[in-house]
C-alpha cells in the first residue's frame, strides 16, 4: 500500500508493555538475556512492529515498559539491532520500574510510580506483541471525532492548556471528560487464523444517531474505520464466560443491559487487541482503583458495564473524578437482579454466539448504593468506552502471543511482495527490502520459493535443499539435502543434511541433527536435536518451565 509521512499526533504519547511472555516460553525462558519483545517475527524483533505502528500513527513520544531484568538486552537491541535502529528518530525511551515483577497484571504496572510519572497526556496503550496494519492515524481520528472534542479546545498535556492553567472539562475534571476506544479483531475465517486461539466475549450496541460520526459514504480509507465504531457493553475472556456458565447453569445478564440497549450484538470469535486510546484522566482512575489487576478485564470490562449498570460508575470512582460543582441528583436506581435470558424469545442468543453471563467483580456484587451513599446522590454523565470491531476483510491485526500465531503470522508476512519487487510506495509497511537478503549464500542447485519465503542476512543454503513457505533468520546454515516446509528458523540455527522439517519453529542457535524428521515441533534456543530423531507435536526444551496449559491461558489475557 502507498504510504505518506504521518502528521505528528500532538498531545498523544504511546506506552508499549514489554512483558516476559510465558506463553512463548520455548523461546523466552531466559528474559534476562532474551525478553519476549525481541522474539523475531518474519526476521524482525517483535517490538519493532509496535514501535513502527506508533511512528506511522504520527506519535513520536513512545515509552517501553519492561521489567528491570530485561532492561539491558532491550536497550542494547534499540542501539544495535538494524531493524530497530532504522526506525525514525527520536528513538523510544525505556522505563524499568524497580518494583515491577514478572507476574504483575497490566493495571498494576500502570499504577507504579515510574509509569504514572511518564503519563503526561492522552495516551495510546498497546502490547509489544501486537502487529497492526490499520492506519494508526485513523484510530486516533475516530477517537477525536467521537470523544476528543468533549474536553476543551484541543489536546492537553498533563491536564494544562497553552497558558499553563489547568484545563477543565464540563465536569471540572482535568483534560476533559473524554471517553476511550478499544480495538477488537476476528480470529476465525482468515488466512492467519490458528486452531484454539484465545478469544474474548464482546457485546456492543450501535451508537445513537446524534453520537455517530458524520461520514458521507463508506470507503476503504480512514473514514471507513468510523463505520465500525460501537458502544462497548461487555468485554471479558471466553474462558471466564465458560467458567461462569458452568457455575450458574445458565446464560445470565443484568436486566439493566436490556433496558439500556434494545439491541446488543454479542460476539464470541473476536479478540481484544489490547490496543486502547485513553484520555489523561484514566491515569488517575487506575491509581485510585487498587483492586484492578488487568486493564482488559478490570478497567475495560467495568468501564463498559458502567455505561448501563446504574451506580457502577460511582462505585468505580468516576463520580469523584467528574463531579460538577457539587450538584447532586436523586435518579440513581438500585441495581437490577440478574435474569435468565434463555427463556426470553426476543433476546435469544444467535447461532454464532456462545454465551454471556453476569460477571463477578473485584468491587463486590452488592448494589453500589448500599455500600456508597454517594452512588445515590452523584449522577455524572459517564464517558463512554467505544469499540472498533474489525471486519474480516479489514487490514491485518494480530497479537502474537503463542507459537502457533508466531508461525502463522511470520509465514503470512513472508508472502508480502518485497520493496525490490514493487517499489517502496506500493509495498506494504511490513515488506522487507529483499526476499533473499544474501543471494551469494544460496547454492545454485537448490529450490527456494521466493514468493512465500524470507531469507535474512548471511544465510547459507547448500545444494539440493528445498525450502518452501518458510522464514530463515540471519546467520543460519541449511545443509545439503535438507527440506523445510512452513517453518520458522531463528538466528544462528543449523539444520544438518537431509533433515526434514514441516510446520516447525526452531529457536536461536539450535541444531537439528542429520536425517531428523520433525513435524509441528518447537525447539528451544541452543537446544540440540539428536541425529535421526523422528518426532511430531513435541517441544524440545532443556529446562521445563511452568505448566504450559495453565500458564499459557494466564499469559494470553492477564500477564504483563
Amino acid at each position: 500500500m502507498p504510504h505518506s509521512v504521518p502528521v505528528p499526533a500532538t498531545g498523544f504519547q504511546a506506552l508499549i508493555l514489554c512483558g516476559p511472555g510465558v506463553s512463548l516460553n520455548t523461546f523466552t525462558s531466559n528474559p534476562e538475556e532474551f525478553p519476549k519483545c525481541l522474539t523475531p517475527i518474519a526476521n524482525r524483533p517483535m517490538v519493532y512492529y509496535a514501535i513502527d505502528f506508533c511512528r506511522r500513527s504520527g506519535i513520536t513520544d513512545v515509552t517501553l515498559i519492561t521489567p528491570p531484568s530485561s532492561l539491558a538486552p532491550l536497550q542494547a537491541a534499540l542501539k544495535q539491532n538494524p531493524h530497530l535502529t532504522s526506525l525514525p528518530s527520536p528513538s523510544a525511551s525505556v522505563v524499568a520500574p524497580k518494583d515491577l515483577e514478572m507476574t504483575m497484571g497490566t493495571a498494576e504496572v500502570l499504577r507504579l510510580p515510574e509509569v504514572q510519572d511518564c503519563i503526561k497526556s492522552d495516551f495510546l496503550l498497546l502490547p509489544c506483541d501486537l502487529i497492526c496494519d490499520i492506519p494508526g492515524e485513523s484510530i486516533l481520528e475516530a477517537w477525536m471525532v467521537t470523544q476528543g472534542a468533549l474536553g476543551g479546545n484541543g489536546p492537553t498535556r498533563e491536564g494544562r492548556n497553552a497558558s499553563g492553567q489547568i484545563s477543565l472539562g464540563p465536569g471540572g475534571e482535568q483534560g476533559g471528560r473524554r471517553g476511550g476506544l478499544a480495538v477488537y479483531y476476528p480470529t476465525q475465517g482468515r488466512e492467519e487464523s490458528v486452531k484454539g486461539e484465545a478469544t474474548d466475549f464482546v457485546a456492543v450496541a450501535a451508537l445513537d444517531q446524534d453520537e455517530a460520526p458524520v461520514v458521507l459514504h463508506q470507503v476503504d480509507g480512514p473514514a471507513a474505520l468510523r463505520f465500525g465504531l460501537s458502544k462497548l457493553a461487555m468485554s471479558m475472556p471466553m474462558d471466564t464466560i465458560k467458567e461462569k456458565m458452568e457455575e450458574d447453569k445458565a446464560f445470565l445478564v443484568r436486566h439493566s443491559l436490556v433496558e439500556k440497549h434494545a439491541q446488543v450484538k454479542m460476539l464470541t470469535s473476536y479478540r481484544d487487541a489490547h490496543l486502547y486510546v485513553f484520555p489523561y484522566w484514566v491515569k488517575q482512575l487506575l491509581k485510585n482503583q487498587e483492586k484492578f489487576e488487568s486493564v482488559s478485564e478490570d478497567l475495560i470490562g467495568y468501564w463498559a458495564k458502567a455505561g448501563w449498570q446504574k451506580g457502577l460508575g460511582s462505585k468505580l470512582g468516576m463520580g469523584k473524578l467528574f463531579q460538577q460543582d457539587g450538584r447532586k441528583s436523586h435518579d440513581e436506581e438500585l441495581l437490577e437482579e440478574e435474569i435468565d435470558l434463555r427463556n426470553m424469545s426476543t433476546t435469544k442468543v444467535g447461532s454464532n454466539d456462545e454465551s454471556s453471563v453476569a460477571e463477578s467483580s473485584p468491587l463486590g456484587e452488592t448494589d453500589a448504593s448500599e455500600t456508597d451513599p454517594e452512588a445515590l446522590t452523584t449522577s455524572p454523565e459517564m464517558p463512554q468506552i467505544l469499540a472498533y470491531v474489525q471486519r474480516e476483510s479489514a487490514p491485518f491485526v494480530r497479537r502474537v502471543d503463542s507459537t502457533a500465531v508466531l508461525l502463522s503470522t511470520s509465514l503470512l508476512l513472508a508472502k508480502l511482495e518485497s520493496i525490490e519487487e514493487v517499489g517502496r510506495q506500493a509495498a506494504s509497511a511490513f515488506a522487507h527490502a529483499q526476499k533473499v537478503a544474501h543471494p551469494e549464500g544460496v547454492a545454485q542447485r537448490c529450490t527456494i520459493t521466493k514468493s512465500d519465503c524470507l531469507l535474512a542476512e548471511n544465510v547459507i543454503v547448500e545444494p539440493t535443499c528445498v525450502i518452501k513457505e518458510s522464514v530463515i533468520g540471519p546467520n543460519c546454515h541449511i545443509s545439503k539435502g535438507a527440506r523445510l516446509t512452513r517453518c520458522v528458523v531463528m538466528e544462528g540455527a543449523v539444520v544438518e543434511s537431509r533433515a526434514q522439517l514441516t510446520g516447525c519453529v526452531i529457536g536461536r542457535r539450535a541444531k537439528i541433527g542429520r536425517e531428523s524428521v520433525l513435524k509441528d515441533c518447537e525447539v528451544q534456543d541452543a537446544n540440540v536435536v539428536p541425529e535421526e530423531t523422528d518426532a511430531k507435536n513435541e517441544k524440545f526444551m532443556i529446562f521445563e518451565g511452568l505448566d504450559d496449559e495453565g500458564d499459557d491461558d494466564m499469559d494470553v489475557e492477564d500477564e504483563f
